[in-house]
């Protein structure tokens, strides 16, 4: 009995020693030891599709104090945390020594779960709680799929709600904004910045510029005048990189519960539109946000990491730029694009610098292409913009790094703490905006003084042609890409009823030489045609115009307007009527007696030429009159086609008067052409009573804006 509980202790206490044994090796301690992060990795925050092993290792590398690799230590490595309902995820191996170069690393095989997979790796250190932590991510098998989808419909909704906060800046602003263009760009220091005023108002360089084609078309400024207010419009557009920059991601279904509410339930229509923009302004960022997370995957994705470094080099990065922006017709659009992937720390200012530089020429296409079939004053314009952007982009591009040095010294600095990553995450997306608006700032500063030269050298390079066709109709401002926004259309629909109104003022001015000279007259403009030939040729232009005007007012119609531009298209549908009708008056009534005085082989009296030569002048003045008042929507000018009327009415009866005295004291020429001078006065008065009703109506439209 004795000797059984002997043999028992000797058995328990043989177990006891082993036990302390075999666990004294696993319970080493490694004092003046330590565990590092490898060098050489790629990222820590690893990647791959749920079930897979990922490829890259979890590396660490163990040092001694004189940071010198330690060769057979043990490194355990732990799983912190998985995603909820994950199940077989491990390690290849938990425990591994480290080789020669102190390196210990191992895999990790990915769970069932898509989600975040956080690991540890450590040494037994008494001296030291050295932990590295690792981070990985387990993405659905459809990855792909859902990147793609993403980033595509991200963008559209970014696109979507940039037009709508452009077109509820133009609804609101728009109409304001064209009287403040046509006033304050004499100089082209104010040009340029009232330029950017404008167009960082209403969100649509495009907008500035088609309000700029009418403004120089109806002589309101000169070419060379347009061009600082085209430096000042490229400026202003990058106040939407700025505001991307400023991450209101958070804030996005905020603003768009904001807009809706002012859209739908508010009734004043000033802030209809301003809630229609902030709708746009809250989509936009929305698009944003959902193309950021698309991306998060591709930090990791080495073939991207390496295609983006490529783009470090500029010329490729400008290529890249120009057709990307080309390719979606919008440079804002663009640079969004640019910032989200910044902002993912995907992208160096050194990389983004050449995207946008890029950018800045992939809006030259884009506005090149939309002048195409317009007039020439419009093709100038694109052409200009064009000459300026690749100029300023060969300016600074031989210049990146320093130009690079200049942004991040006017930027907001990254925590030091921060990784890479994170570091570039924080700050490169305020840099590229920035970047975005030092370059335009810079070269509108250094082109304004030059611009007289430029307007000279683009004038040379475009200049006035006459077409072989330039006899037939043509339309000259009407532009279907931008009905969707009635207060652009609207304005090209002015430009396009000032055109008639030239028209009509040369077939009037026409229209009397016949009168006093017998001889066979040539056109003016068109020395190969009659001067009667030019007139029928211009009214057929009329009649086109008014039909062609009318059909695109009734599209602008069915738009959603509010009272103001309702009331405008509908001046313009009556104006181009009486428009029109003077155009019929000269060409089927006033040529017609040509004929007939010719027939009669007898001039009208001295006192009766003066007196016609006089009516016709006045009737020429008020044509004069009717183009300025429309082309500005003058109520000065409009006012006074009506006070002049009122005279013209009363000295059309005096001469009336005076004619039949003369023929009472039988004054052979006044007898033989009675009939038509008569007619004659009396058709030019009917140009003045049409005048006058235009006037009138257009004297009611703006007291309605007012």
């Amino acid at each position: 009995m004795i000797m059984s509980l002997k043999s028992r202790s000797f058995i328990f206490l043989v177990f006891t020693v082993l036990f302390v044994f075999l666990n004294a090796s696993e319970s080493e301690i490694y004092p003046n030891i330590s565990i590092e992060k490898a060098e050489n990795v790629l990222s820590y925050n690893l990647i791959d599709v749920v079930g897979k092993k990922v490829q890259q290792p979890l590396v660490v590398k163990v040092v001694d104090e004189n940071s010198q690799p330690v060769e057979n230590v043990p490194v355990t490595f732990s799983i912190v945390s998985t995603p909820s309902g994950s199940k077989e995820y491990k390690f290849e191996e938990e425990t591994v020594f480290s080789g020669s170069d102190g390196i210990a690393q191992t895999h990790f095989i990915l769970g069932s779960k898509p989600g975040n997979y956080e690991c540890s790796a450590r040494i037994n250190n008494p001296d030291t709680n050295d932990i590295i932590y690792f981070k990985l991510t387990a993405r659905n098998s459809r990855w792909i799929f859902f990147l793609i989808t993403g980033v595509l419909g991200g963008l559209g909704l970014f696109l979507i709600g940039m037009n709508m906060m452009s077109d509820g800046m133009k609804k609101a602003a728009g109409n304001k904004m064209r009287s403040i263009l046509s006033t304050l760009t004499k100089n082209r220091v104010i040009g340029l910045m009232v330029g950017a005023v404008v167009t960082m108002i209403i969100q649509s360089s495009s907008a500035t510029t088609v309000m700029l084609v009418s403004f120089v078309q109806a002589e309101l400024m000169t070419f060379a005048q347009s061009l600082g207010v085209i430096l000042g419009a490229d400026i202003g557009t990058t106040i939407t990189a700025q505001l991307i920059a400023f991450k209101f991601t958070d804030y996005a279904l905020l603003m768009i519960a904001v807009g809706f509410g002012l859209k739908v339930f508010v009734k004043k229509e000033g802030i209809k539109n301003l809630g229609a923009a902030i709708l746009g302004f809250g989509i936009l960022f929305f698009g944003m946000h959902i193309m950021s997370e698309a991306m998060y995957p591709l930090r990791s994705y080495e073939g991207f990491i390496n295609l983006l470094l490529k783009l470090e080099n500029p010329l490729l990065g400008v290529v890249v730029g120009a057709l990307f922006t080309g390719l979606i017709q919008s440079s804002s659009a663009f640079t969004g694009i640019v910032i989200v992937l910044a902002s993912q720390g995907l992208l160096s200012l050194e990389a983004g610098i050449p995207l946008i530089f890029g950018s800045n020429i992939g809006t030259c296409i884009t506005a090149a292409l939309s002048s195409i079939n317009t007039s020439r004053d419009a093709k100038r314009v694109a052409l200009a913009h064009a000459i300026f952007k690749i100029s300023g982009v060969l300016l600074f591009i031989f210049w990146i790094p320093t130009f690079a040095d200049l942004v991040r010294s006017i930027s907001p600095v990254a925590d030091p703490s921060l990784s890479e990553i994170a570091a570039r995450s924080a700050v490169v997306p305020r840099q590229i905006a920035n970047s975005h608006t030092i370059f335009n700032v810079g070269f509108g500063l250094i082109f304004l003084p030059f611009t007289a030269l430029f307007a000279k050298l683009i004038i040379k390079l475009m200049p006035e042609k006459k077409y072989e066709n330039a006899t037939k109709p043509k339309i000259l401002h009407l532009d279907d890409k931008v009905i969707d926004t009635p207060s652009l259309a609207i304005e090209l629909s002015k430009s396009e009823v000032s055109c008639m109104i030239k028209l009509l003022k040369r077939m009037l001015s026409a229209a009397i030489k016949p009168f006093f000279d017998d001889k066979e007259l040539s056109d003016e403009a068109y020395p190969n045609i009659t001067l009667l030939e030019g007139i029928k040729m211009r009214e057929d232009k009329v009649d086109f115009l008014e039909e062609e005007i009318l059909k695109y007012l009734l599209k602008i119609q069915r738009k959603d307007l509010n009272d103001e531009q309702a009331k405008e298209v509908y001046v313009m549908m009556s104006s181009v009527n009486d428009i029109e009708s003077i155009g019929d008056i000269i060409d089927k009534n006033i040529t017609p007696l040509f004929q007939k005085k010719r027939n009669l082989k007898m001039d009208f009296s001295d006192a009766g030429k003066d007196e016609i030569r006089e009516y016709h002048l006045k009737a020429m003045k008020q044509v004069s009159r009717l183009g300025v008042a429309f082309g500005e929507m003058n109520m000065t000018e409009a006012a006074k086609i009506m006070e002049k009327d009122a005279k013209y009415t009363q000295l059309e009866s005096e001469y009336r008067n005076s004619h039949i005295k003369r023929v009472g004291k039988e004054l052979n020429e006044s007898i033989e052409t009675h009939e038509i001078y008569m007619e004659l006065m009396d058709l030019l008065k009917q140009i003045n009573v049409y005048t006058a009703n235009i006037a009138k109506t257009l004297i009611s439209s703006i007291q309605v804006k007012n």
